[in-house]
């Protein structure tokens, strides 16, 4: 199977079946991808293919041919970092961190739909993405900072 995994082609001998989550783990070293659920619930597995925030868990490899897959490594070009990510620390939102790869992939793809969201238009996007240490404020106000991060250049 061939795709593009943060910008560069791949190919993998695996299994049609297998998860995507297992491919990039396993099979690509790609380590921002957690297992969290299994059952596409959690979020702690949320990458991007062509643009929109997926669940990896729940994705065959071989429904992935010819397709664009970001992770968190893939999110900002070179040496810079996304708004997103920049945010996240500016607020210090991470606690165990388990769960904020996926919630700032999550974060990008509403910020690339929703430019200015509310706390409405967060709470509903993000809801699938579960925080066990609990940090949605700071997650909320990560996104608001690189909403204007974003809209500022």
């Amino acid at each position: 199977m061939r795709f593009t995994v943060n910008g560069v082609p791949r190919e993998v001998d695996v299994e049609g079946d297998m998860p995507l989550l297992w491919v990039l783990r396993d099979e690509l070293g790609i380590a921002s991808v957690k297992y969290g659920c299994g059952i596409a619930q959690c979020g702690a597995c949320t990458v991007h293919v062509d643009g929109i925030a997926m669940r990896s868990c729940q994705l065959p490899a071989d429904s992935l041919e010819g397709a664009a897959i970001t992770t968190l490594e893939g999110l900002a070009p070179g040496e810079t970092l996304h708004a997103v990510q920049e945010a996240w620390i500016a607020h210090q939102v991470a606690q165990c961190g388990y769960c904020q790869a996926g919630q700032m992939m999550q974060a990008a793809d509403l910020l690339a739909t929703v430019p200015d969201p509310t706390d409405a238009d967060i709470d509903d996007f993000m809801g699938g993405n579960l925080c066990r240490c609990g940090t949605y404020p700071r997650i909320r106000a990560a996104i608001h900072d690189a909403a204007a991060r974003l809209s500022e250049g």
